[in-house]
């Protein structure tokens, strides 16, 4: 389970095969990697589903491998177009996830790769960058000038790339880290970062556009693969407000505003959670969590209301039907802007 999908398995992958299973979307959500967070979003899992399955049917159509089988309406596996109302399950194939053994913050990807044969889940996230929106990582990573931007420092608002980044990040670490192509072929196993970053590069294009038909700029992104029969497959879920982040005429649509809420109105919680995982690194404790000594509160209601209708009216956009009893976009837009 994670902390904002519950995962079943009905038939387990092998060495030689894949499995079937299915992801089940609840209203959870979670920022700053902390999990699961004390309040629910109504419709932010049927919103993500919906998401989610329109692009990796858009995926299939274009040609590039994934693990979607379908949506689950009424006990059937069926294409969203058959999908009479917002699904929260999405039928996947299965891969195998051994465990990463680990000594405090060091990993044994060898041990990983061992178990996991040529039938696994690639324990990489692989990030696309169209733009550095505020709140992006990389403004901390980096200066402006190594992507060709005339910019001494980063602006206070988003800046568009000339060109997409693609970067590597661990996925099953306690605390992820960006990584250097090198490592992460070295993480990646069979499945090579060329290959991981070429699918990435074909996802991110094809969000991009869809997003742009919906009215949506597709800032940036992730997704995560499978490798089987010495192929990669894009596999989790793709082109979410969770897993990317999107803006509607300026203003931020995608999780960043639960985030950037968090860090005004909650600092001493964020504060926290940013000293717990510097002592956790220092100290080679695996989980950070553990050294963290303030809990979130809960988000006030009309800050909920707000999220869920963001969540639902982006949805209704992006996947072209009104799924969803949501207000148009521009006037979700217009409450979020105002929180």
């Amino acid at each position: 389970m994670t902390s904002v999908k519950e995962f079943r398995v009905e038939e387990a992958a092998t060495p030689e095969r894949l499995g079937r299973g299915a992801f089940v979307f609840t209203d959870d959500y979670s920022v700053f990697d902390w999990g699961k967070m004390p309040d629910a979003i109504p419709n932010k899992g049927a919103s993500l589903c919906a998401m989610g399955a329109t692009n990796f049917e858009a995926l299939e159509d274009a040609g590039i491998p994934t693990h979607y089988r379908g949506v689950v309406a009424d006990g059937e596996v069926v294409e969203m177009a058959d999908a009479a109302s917002p699904p929260r399950e999405m039928a996947i194939e299965l891969t195998q996830v051994p465990d990463l053994p680990h000594e405090g913050r060091t990993y044994d990807y060898k041990a990983f790769h061992a178990e996991a044969g040529d039938n696994y889940l690639v324990p990489l996230e692989v990030v696309f960058r169209n733009t550095v929106p505020v709140g992006s990582s990389l403004r901390s990573r980096a200066d402006p000038a190594e992507f060709d931007l005339e910019y001494d420092e980063w602006p206070d608002e988003p800046v568009d790339l000339p060109d997409p980044v693609v970067e590597f990040s661990t996925k099953f670490e306690e605390s992820d880290r960006y990584l250097s192509r090198e490592e992460a072929d070295r993480i990646a196993g069979a499945a090579t970062v060329d290959a991981l970053e070429a699918v990435a590069r074909e996802v991110n294009d094809l969000v991009t556009q869809r997003a742009a038909d919906a009215g949506l700029v597709h800032e940036d992104g992730k997704i995560e693969c499978l490798f089987f029969d010495g192929e990669v497959r894009v596999a989790d879920v793709v082109g979410t407000f969770d897993e990317n982040r999107f803006s509607y005429d300026g203003q931020q649509l995608s999780k960043e505003v639960i985030r950037q809420y968090h860090k005004r109105e909650q600092p001493a919680w964020v504060e926290a959670v940013n000293d717990a995982k510097a002592r956790a690194k220092a100290e080679d404790v695996a989980d950070w969590r553990t050294l963290c000594e303030v809990d979130p509160e809960p988000l006030p209601r009309h800050v909920v209301d707000a999220a869920r209708d963001m969540y639902a009216a982006g949805a209704n956009a992006y996947v072209g039907r009104d799924l969803f009893d949501a207000p148009e976009l521009a006037d979700a837009v217009a409450t979020v802007r105002e929180l």
